[in-house]
C-alpha cells in the first residue's frame, strides 16, 4: 500500500495527531482530548418493534496518554481516565488503517472526537429516509421500526406515538450502519454490532459513541466519493445481479386469495400492463387486526386460500409470470411451525429460560434462533426449500428482523444488546444460503427492509419498507428516494419501494394521484412492485380506474424500453458495487450544490430523475449539475447545467433529463414515446 494511503501517527509529548491521505482526523491534546471512556447502564423499552433506548451514564472521563509504543507498522497507546485501573489500549494499525479499542477496568462506553472543517458534508449511516447529508445531525445506529409519520408536528405521528408508541423520529431506520463518508475523501466504519451514535451536531468536531469494550474503527482513503463507494462495497459485499425474469415488467402485489388475484391479473394484462411476477403475500393465510389485514405467520401454503397452488404456479410460469410470496424470521405461537421449532429447541428464550415471544400486533410470535446452526438449517430446509422453493416459488419479501429484545437469550451466548443489530445480517444469510444450496441463486429474488453491516453481501434487493401512502416529507414517497441514495453508498446497489406506499392509518388513504406519481418514479428504478397496503379496501388500487390502468401500463412500457440501459447498470453494480440509483454528487462531486440533494437521483451515469412528490402540481423544479448540457426527456429542450430549471410535469411526464451526447439517447427517446 502506498505510504500516503496509510494512517500516520505523529506525537509531541502528550499530544499527537492521526492523519490519513493528508487529512488530520484525530488531534489529541491534554487540554482538548479526543478520547473519552466511561460506564453506562442501558435500558430499552420495546413495543411492537419500536424501541425507546436510554443510557444511564455512570461515568465519563477524558483520557490521558500514559504510554506510547510506536512501531513501524503499529502504534500502541495506553490511556487512562480518572481511575488508574481504568486503562484503555488503542492499537493503530497504519497499513490496515484501523484503530483497535480495548477498554479495561469495567469500562463499557467509548467516545472519539474527529476533526471537522467548515462546509464538510457527510453521507451514509445505513439507509436513511429523511436526510441524505448527515451534517449537523445525530444518528443512533439501532435496528428498529422507523415509525409512522416520523414528524411529531403532524397529526399522523402524534396519534401513532400516543396509540402505539410508533411515532419515532427522523433518524430511526430499519437499516442503520455505523459507516459514513466525508467530503474530505475519507470514510470511517465502526466494526461493532453494539449500539452506537454518529453525532455531527458540533461545529468543532464529530463525536462517535460506542457501547462496546472491544472493537475497532476502520478507515478508508479515496480520491473521490465514487472511489470510496467502491471501496466500501468491496469491504461489505454487494450484489447488483437481478434475475432475468424481473425485466419483463412489474411485480403485482395482491393479497385477495388466488381466485380474485387471478382476475385482477387478467384485468392488468388486458390493459397492457407488462407483468413479470405475481406477489401474493397472503399465500400463508390472513388474520384481521386493528392495524389491518395481517398475515398468518406460519410459513406454509394455505390450500384454502390458494387451492391447487403448484399447478397455478406452473401455469403462470408458462405465460412468463413468476409467483412470489412472503416470509420472515418469526413464527406465530398459534401455528404448527412454532410448535415444531419449539419441540426441537430451535427458538430463542427469555432470561428465565422460557420461550421468548412478543406481541407483533395483536398476535404473539417466537424467534427462530438464527445464531444456531441447527436453527438456521431447519429454517432453510423446512421452510424455504420444502415449503417455498419446492412449490416453484421464484421470490419473496423476507420481512422484519428488527424486533429482537435486548434481554433475549440465544444459542451463541452473545449479549442481546450486541446480537440485536446482527439479526438482519443473519436473516439475509439464511435466505441467500437456502437459495444457493438449492442451486437457484441466479433465478430467485428475495428483498428485505432490515439490514446492518454485512447484510448487503447476501441480499440482492433492498426495499424501502412501509412508507405512508402519501407525499409527507418524512414518511412518504420522497423518503424512498433518500433511502435508495443513502443505502446505495454502502454496497446496497439495488433498491426499490412499494408503488403507492403501504401504511394507511387515521384516515390517511392512498389516492389515485399518489399511485400514479409513485408509478412514474418506479419506472425509473431497477424493480417495479405494487403493494395493496395494510388496509387494501380503504386505499386506491391501480385496477380501480381505467385512467390508472392505462397510466400504469405506460409506465411498465417505459420500464421495459429502458431495460437495455438498466442491464448495463446491473452489470456495473455487480462488478463494482456502484448503485443503480445514485446521488448526483457521485458523478458531480465538484458541484457542491449536489451534495445535499436527497430527492433527485442519477439513474446510472446518463439519466437524471427528479420525481414529483407533491400533490396537485404540474410544474416542477430540478437542479441540473454543472459541466454538462441536459436535455429534458419529454420536450427535447436543452439546458445548461449549474442551475435550477422549472419544467412542465403533468402526470405521465416525470421530470427527467439526459446528458446531451449520451450513447443511450435513442433508448431514452424510445422510452419517452412508449
Amino acid at each position: 500500500m502506498p505510504e500516503e494511503d496509510c494512517l500516520v501517527f505523529a506525537s509531541t509529548g502528550e499530544s499527537f495527531i492521526v492523519s490519513l491521505g493528508g487529512n488530520v482526523l484525530i488531534r489529541h491534546e491534554p487540554d482538548a482530548p479526543a478520547f473519552f471512556a466511561g460506564k453506562g447502564e442501558p435500558e430499552s423499552h420495546l413495543y411492537r418493534g419500536n424501541f425507546k433506548v436510554h443510557d444511564r451514564v455512570l461515568a465519563r472521563a477524558p483520557l490521558t496518554v500514559i504510554a506510547v509504543q510506536n512501531g513501524a507498522s503499529q502504534t500502541f497507546l495506553t490511556l487512562q481516565g480518572k481511575d488508574s485501573e481504568q486503562r484503555v489500549t488503542l492499537t493503530i494499525d497504519k497499513a490496515r488503517r484501523t484503530i483497535g479499542v480495548c477498554l479495561g477496568g469495567g469500562l463499557n462506553r467509548f467516545w472519539i472526537r474527529l476533526q471537522n472543517e467548515p462546509g464538510e458534508h457527510l453521507w451514509g449511516g445505513g439507509e436513511q429516509f429523511s436526510h441524505f447529508s448527515l451534517a449537523g445531525r445525530r444518528f443512533s445506529m439501532w435496528v428498529q421500526e422507523p415509525g409512522v409519520g416520523r414528524d411529531m408536528t403532524t397529526r399522523m405521528t402524534m396519534l401513532a406515538e400516543i396509540q402505539g408508541q410508533a411515532g419515532a423520529h427522523e433518524a430511526a431506520t430499519y437499516y442503520p450502519q455505523p459507516t459514513f463518508i466525508s467530503s474530505r475523501h475519507y470514510a470511517l466504519h465502526i466494526d461493532s454490532s453494539a449500539y452506537s451514535v454518529l453525532d455531527f451536531t458540533s461545529p468543532m468536531f464529530h463525536e462517535l459513541e460506542v457501547w462496546d469494550a472491544d472493537f475497532r474503527f476502520e478507515l478508508f482513503a479515496g480520491v473521490s466519493l465514487k472511489n470510496l463507494v467502491q471501496q466500501l462495497a468491496q469491504r461489505f459485499g454487494h450484489s447488483g445481479h437481478i434475475p432475468e425474469w424481473v425485466y419483463n415488467g412489474a411485480i403485482l402485489g395482491l393479497k385477495r386469495g388466488l381466485e380474485r388475484n387471478l382476475e385482477i391479473l387478467e384485468q392488468a394484462l388486458s390493459a397492457g400492463i407488462n407483468v413479470s411476477g405475481l406477489w401474493c403475500e397472503d399465500w400463508c393465510g390472513l388474520r384481521q387486526t386493528s392495524f389491518g389485514a395481517r398475515l398468518f405467520w406460519n410459513w406454509q401454503w394455505n390450500a384454502q386460500r390458494y387451492p391447487e397452488l403448484p399447478v397455478q404456479i406452473r401455469r403462470l410460469r408458462e405465460r412468463g409470470i413468476r409467483f412470489l410470496t412472503y416470509n420472515n424470521p418469526n413464527l406465530c405461537s398459534d401455528g404448527e411451525l412454532f410448535k415444531e421449532a419449539a419441540a426441537k429447541g430451535l427458538l430463542t428464550k427469555n432470561p428465565d429460560g422460557s420461550l421468548c415471544t412478543i406481541d407483533f400486533g395483536e398476535f404473539d410470535c417466537g424467534f427462530v434462533d438464527l445464531t444456531s446452526e441447527a436453527g438456521r438449517q431447519w429454517y432453510k430446509d423446512r421452510i424455504i426449500k420444502r415449503n417455498m422453493l419446492d412449490l416453484g416459488i421464484s421470490g419473496w419479501m423476507a420481512d422484519f428482523g428488527e424486533y429482537q429484545p435486548t434481554d433475549m437469550r440465544v444459542a451463541s451466548g452473545e449479549d442481546g444488546w450486541k446480537v440485536h443489530n446482527r439479526w438482519p445480517e443473519l436473516w439475509a444469510r439464511v435466505n441467500a444460503e437456502a437459495i444457493a444450496e438449492a442451486g437457484l441463486s441466479d433465478d430467485i429474488l428475495f428483498f428485505m427492509r432490515a439490514g446492518y453491516t454485512g447484510s448487503q453481501r447476501y441480499c440482492k434487493l433492498q426495499w424501502a419498507g412501509d412508507q405512508c401512502v402519501d407525499f409527507s416529507r418524512h414518511d412518504g414517497m420522497e423518503t424512498a428516494i433518500c433511502a435508495a441514495l443513502s443505502a446505495g453508498l454502502l454496497g446496497n446497489a439495488v433498491s426499490h419501494s412499494d408503488v403507492g406506499g403501504y401504511t394507511t392509518l387515521y384516515g390517511n388513504v392512498r389516492t389515485e394521484e399518489v399511485f400514479m406519481r409513485w408509478a412514474e418514479m418506479s419506472a425509473f428504478t431497477p424493480v417495479m412492485r405494487t403493494h395493496e397496503g395494510n388496509r387494501p379496501d380503504e386505499s386506491f388500487q391501480f385496477y380501480q380506474s381505467e385512467r390508472a390502468l392505462a397510466h400504469f401500463a405506460r409506465m411498465t412500457r417505459i420500464y421495459k424500453t429502458l431495460v437495455p440501459y438498466l442491464k448495463t447498470l446491473s452489470q456495473e453494480a455487480a462488478s463494482t458495487g456502484l448503485p443503480i440509483q445514485r446521488p448526483l454528487a457521485l458523478h458531480f462531486e465538484d458541484d457542491r450544490n449536489t451534495w445535499a440533494i436527497h430527492d433527485h437521483y442519477m439513474y446510472g451515469p446518463d439519466l437524471l430523475v427528479a420525481p414529483v412528490h407533491k400533490s396537485a402540481v404540474t410544474r416542477w423544479r430540478a437542479y441540473l449539475p454543472a459541466g454538462e448540457t441536459w436535455t429534458h426527456l419529454w420536450s427535447g429542450k436543452s439546458h445548461l447545467g449549474g442551475q435550477t430549471v422549472e419544467v412542465d410535469a403533468p402526470i405521465g411526464e416525470i421530470p427527467a433529463f439526459y446528458r446531451s451526447g449520451t450513447p443511450w439517447e435513442a433508448v431514452f427517446l424510445a422510452a419517452a414515446r412508449a
